[in-house]
């Protein structure tokens, strides 16, 4: 809600934020600041090491990779892959000798295994091989500088004549975001610059912003050294943190201009602002918790571990926009529209008080045809929605590899050296687990029959390129056969290798198939099994929010509606593009690329939660209109009137912040960016501008139905009585 209603606690815990921001804000500045340098000082003290292995309980592959942690001890560190080519004839056996003597003299580095024709390593002509590099640390704890002296010590050791090139975890590639993060920044300025006209108070939402980030970012660095923390975690909560930091600043100082513009003095109108438009972002961004929450019921670690890392960032973006920004704003009083750079225009009014009828401008204008006529523009807007979304039927799920990432980055360069040499299944080899009930004989060998016969089975099944020896554990309960696809791990067709190989006969035996590959497709199938409930969970609990704020059931379902329609033409988008390849070379790719499995769910929360915080910034405005006129179409057209230009600024700064993101190499990174800018467009836009306010209009009255219609009486003459009194 904008306006927290008077003598509540709500009311009566902002009154206390404001007056405290306007008594003492040199202190919480302080605060803030020692915060963020104290975080930061431990970031760079301990690290944020990230761990992008996918797990998931309760699935046949991760109890295969569980029985070969059990049966296998120390074999459990990472493994990485350097890449010998030579263009000139094979590789000399003497640069093979010197790669693998030196690496093993490398820190953490526990084995070499030198390239071999019998091992299926070396190809027939000699000239492409790989080394087996195990470590004895997992992939989180393996350090930047760790790969870097592996790659540098195997190129010194190979020489000229000889291409070295990583693989495996030794193609990890830190997600670089610096320059998606500074365009962001940049277009915010911009905007921000048009929509304040002064410097000082554009800079405002970009101060508070990097002060979130450096908070939030620095508390889930340091948390990936008590759970696992993937590198994308970190990616998206800089995207959400940007966003929401600049955008929930921009509400509030557009509340405090407007206060100062019709002569209030500067601390009641900081205590107003956080009051009115401080609860109004409290429980927007409330919104976006509890839809990040519902991931939770996914039963992917993934999914839940994205889902608390970005609900972190934007807490800290609530409190920073709630307590930092009126601190700043009391130190620079009527100062905050110094600097400036553009003819100064009157503060557009956001949703706390006051939003004016508003004829006159663009918005407003707007307000008036969609209002006098809704059926037309209902209509039109819901066809265009549905054309957009329209590829979404097609959507299905899958799982991105180092094919995928952009040519000339290292892991699209060692995978396709790899594909080309041994086929694209070496770059995602199936691991076949088998559990005798009686140790095989002999313990240290394949002679047993019953292995034997295992490793034959797996050799015939449709879609093996290869296998090689089994491995036996040393108390023999346990058979590892490692099984080379011939497709690639992002190809459906491996996921049906993996199926067929959970078949193959082995009497007696509990066989499994693991390794990363068969993980990620199990991923797959529980994300689109979990999806309905997640979504079933996020739209109940958000409409529920709505409810509790207006008492209105009409508006709490309408407005659960329209966020499931930028949610569908985001995945529309995301299918053309990314499925299909329509455009997806402007995107730096070149060519089509399989949707993340866990990227629909991600976003469906994300934009959820996103998409109605502007749904509540409208609603308040109309609301208030409401209260005051009982005319639901004049409430309408105010309502957006009022709102129109503020949420449309807050909407390019998003679209801007998501958009720089595709610019980062990572497919992944790139469908998250697309998908939020697309969404936020279309919302802010189409949904938010032209079919929710058709939509009320259409409904009239009915809107504003309550069973509860004491209380809702009630709330009128409170509401009245706070503006009066403001």
């Amino acid at each position: 809600m904008s306006a927290a209603r008077p003598g509540t606690r709500t009311h009566r815990l902002f009154t206390v934020l404001g007056r405290a921001a306007v008594r003492r804000p040199w202190w919480t500045i302080t605060g803030w600041l020692l915060s963020a340098a104290a975080v930061a000082a431990l970031v760079v003290v301990f690290g944020r090491p990230v761990d992008d292995d996918t797990t998931l309980p309760g699935s046949s592959a991760q109890h295969g990779r569980d029985l070969l942690d059990e049966h296998f001890p120390g074999a459990g560190g990472a493994t990485g892959t350097v890449i010998l080519r030579s263009a000139s004839g094979p590789v000399a056996a003497g640069t093979v000798t010197d790669v693998s003597a030196r690496l093993s003299d490398v820190a953490h580095v526990t084995s070499v295994a030198p390239p071999s024709a019998a091992a299926g390593t070396l190809t027939a002509d000699g000239t492409t091989g790989y080394l087996t590099v195990q470590f004895d640390v997992e992939a989180r704890d393996l350090g930047r500088d760790v790969i870097d002296e592996v790659l540098s010590t195997a190129r010194t050791a190979a020489g000229p004549g000889t291409e070295v090139l990583p693989g495996g975890v030794l193609a990890r590639s830190e997600t670089d975001t610096r320059r998606s993060e500074a365009l962001g920044l940049a277009v915010a300025l911009v905007v921000l610059v048009l929509a304040f006209g002064g410097l000082v108070a554009a800079a405002l939402p970009l101060l508070t912003a990097l002060l979130t980030l450096v908070c939030g970012l620095g508390v889930i660095g340091l948390a990936g050294h008590l759970t696992a923390v993937p590198a994308v975690a970190t990616t998206i909560a800089t995207m959400i943190g940007l966003g929401v930091g600049v955008d929930y600043a921009l509400f509030m100082i557009t509340r405090y201009r407007a206060l100062l513009s019709r002569g209030a003095a500067v601390p009641e109108a900081i205590t107003a602002t956080v009051v009115s438009s401080g609860s109004a972002v409290a429980f927007a961004g409330g919104t976006v918790v509890v839809a990040l929450a519902g991931l939770a019921v996914s039963g992917v670690p993934i999914l839940t571990t994205l889902g608390w890392t970005a609900g972190l960032i934007v807490l800290v973006a609530v409190t920073a926009a709630v307590t930092l920004l009126p601190a700043l704003l009391a130190v620079l009083g009527p100062r905050v529209d110094a600097l400036p750079v553009l003819r100064r225009r009157r503060a557009a009014a956001v949703p706390g008080h006051d939003a004016p009828p508003g004829g006159h401008s663009a918005w407003g204008r707007l307000a008036d045809r969609v209002t006098r006529r809704p059926w037309p523009y209902a209509l039109v807007s819901t066809v265009l929605l549905a054309v957009v979304a329209a590829p979404v039927t097609g959507m299905t799920l899958g799982q991105t590899d180092a094919g995928d990432e952009p040519p000339g980055t290292p892991g699209r360069a060692g995978y396709d050296a790899l594909a080309e040499a041994f086929g694209p299944g070496v770059n995602g080899p199936l691991t076949l687990v088998a559990e005798f009930p009686e140790p095989a004989a002999p313990v240290a060998g394949a002679a047993d029959p019953r292995v034997g016969a295992l490793v034959t089975a797996a050799g015939t099944v449709a879609g093996v390129a290869e296998t090689q020896p089994a491995r036996v554990s040393a108390d023999g309960r346990l058979v590892s056969v490692r099984v080379v696809p011939l497709t690639g791990p992002g190809d459906p067709a491996t996921v049906a290798t993996a199926a067929a190989l959970e078949r193959v006969p082995a009497p007696g035996a509990a066989v499994y198939v693991t390794g990363p590959t068969a993980v990620k497709a199990a991923l797959a199938e529980r994300v689109g099994a979990r999806m309905p409930y997640v979504v079933g969970l996020v739209v109940v609990l958000a409409a529920l929010l709505v409810l509790a704020a207006f008492g209105a059931p009409v508006v709490a379902a309408k407005a659960a509606v329209m966020n499931l329609f930028s949610v569908a033409a985001a995945y529309g988008v995301l299918t053309a593009v990314f499925q299909r390849g329509w455009g997806v070379t402007l995107l730096g790719l070149d060519g089509p690329a399989p949707i993340e499995s866990y990227v629909p769910m991600l976003l469906f929360a994300l934009l959820f939660g996103l998409s109605m915080d502007y749904e509540v910034f409208l609603l308040t405005a109309v609301r208030e209109s409401w209260d005051a006129t009982g005319d639901n179409r004049r409430s309408v057209r105010e309502g957006l009137a009022g709102t129109g230009m503020v949420i449309t600024s807050a909407a390019v700064v998003m679209v801007c912040v998501f958009g720089g993101f595709v610019l980062s190499s990572s497919p992944v990174v790139k469908m998250t960016g697309l998908g939020l800018a697309v969404a936020v467009a279309v919302d802010a836009t189409v949904i938010r501008g032209v079919l929710v306010p058709a939509a009320m209009a259409l409904l009239g009255r009915a809107n504003w139905w309550t069973p509860f219609r004491a209380r809702s009486r009630q709330h009128i003459h409170e509401v009245a009585a706070g503006q009066d009194a403001a």
